[in-house]
């Protein structure tokens, strides 16, 4: 069956981090503690980034937080961007929230059991009915992986209103305390975000945009390339050094794989809407994918204007194209832990 995406929207939390700002800080909290810092200052100026926003003001990192606080703040910065950025996208769709059957649910910065669409449905007016569907643990793949299984969800059940909301809060895991590398570049990439996909099998009015059926590649033995080390203080990222090389060389094979598997070619993609992981990511996926330099200018766009923000970065980035009137064959792709890239064809009409 067919499934419309009937609207996009995305949103921000109210603390925005200019990126001058938060390397002042981060030499005022790291510098002290750890001997190599004064050599990673450079990596502010290179990320691409010029600010990025939070959910609590710049002076919550001067404290010392553990889980309890930390999970607190997410609960709250979470809940307040997921209602946000539901209400913005049902009301592109022109949707009401008790029109909606399935809402699924990508987050992986914080544990909220009930869940944060459960949280969510007296304040929005969501059915005692509605279907939830919760996923943690995708990352920066969540975006895409979100957006496949919402899709699959809709192509089973076409008559439905499918709401897809995807909110991390990367920026309450900041680390003072493990000294490690990956913690610095965390800091100078990661910011928090959230957007929101109405998706159904009903046709628009407007503007068509078909998705299609999403895939995924896994690959074996990277583990420790990219995701969470939990203890006692909270969650610590793992960044691996390695990603940029992993990209240029295992990228390739891995498109054409997933291209192969939706009946298309890389001749048959007008745009390629990538995940901005970081600058050097934004580069290595340009080669990897034979495409000219600058060509992925949205995602440099949304890694300027906002940061890595895991999972929602790629649908900032999908609002952008969309919103640039780009039309033909597309293919979204992100990577994320497992080591693992998700992928997802969508096809835009042109405007009429």
């Amino acid at each position: 069956m067919t499934v419309y995406l009937h609207g996009i929207a995305t949103a921000l939390p109210p603390h925005m981090l200019s990126q001058d700002a938060v390397q002042a800080k981060a030499n005022q909290l790291l510098g002290p503690k750890y001997p190599q810092f004064e050599r990673l200052l450079s990596t502010f100026a290179s990320a691409g980034i010029d600010h990025r926003h939070s959910v609590v003001p710049m002076e919550w990192f001067d404290g010392d937080h553990g889980w309890s606080a930390r999970n607190d703040a997410y609960l709250a910065g979470a809940g307040a961007l997921f209602t946000q950025v539901a209400d913005k996208a049902l009301a592109q769709a022109g949707w009401t929230a008790d029109q909606v059957d399935c809402i699924v649910t990508v987050s992986s910065t914080g544990i909220a059991t009930p869940t944060l669409e459960a949280r969510a449905m007296q304040d929005m007016a969501f059915r005692s009915d509605v279907r939830r569907v919760p996923l943690f643990g995708l990352g920066c793949a969540g975006g895409v992986s979100g957006l496949s299984l919402a899709q699959a969800l809709s192509a089973a059940s076409p008559e439905d209103k499918v709401l897809l909301v995807v909110v991390e809060t990367c920026t309450l895991w900041f680390r003072s305390d493990r000294l490690q590398k990956a913690d610095i570049i965390a800091t100078v990439l990661f910011g928090d975000g959230a957007a929101a996909v109405c998706l159904s099998g009903s046709v628009p009015e407007d503007r068509q945009i078909t998705l299609g059926a999403g895939t995924q590649t896994t690959w074996p033995d990277t583990l420790e390339i990219m995701g969470w080390d939990v203890d006692d203080v909270g969650l610590g990222v793992v960044f691996d050094r390695s990603i940029p090389a992993f990209v240029a060389e295992h990228m390739t094979s891995a498109t054409d794989g997933a291209l192969a598997r939706s009946g298309l070619s890389r001749t048959d993609i007008v745009r390629f809407v990538c995940h901005p992981g970081g600058a050097k990511v934004v580069t290595a996926i340009e080669g990897a994918l034979d495409l000219p330099g600058g060509t992925l200018d949205a995602e440099r766009a949304v890694l300027r204007d906002a940061g890595n923000m895991s999972a929602p970065t790629i649908l900032f980035v999908m609002e952008r194209v969309l919103a640039s009137g780009a039309s033909g064959q597309m293919m979204a792709t992100a990577l994320g832990p497992g080591f693992s890239a998700a992928f997802l064809p969508f096809y835009v009409g042109a405007a009429a």
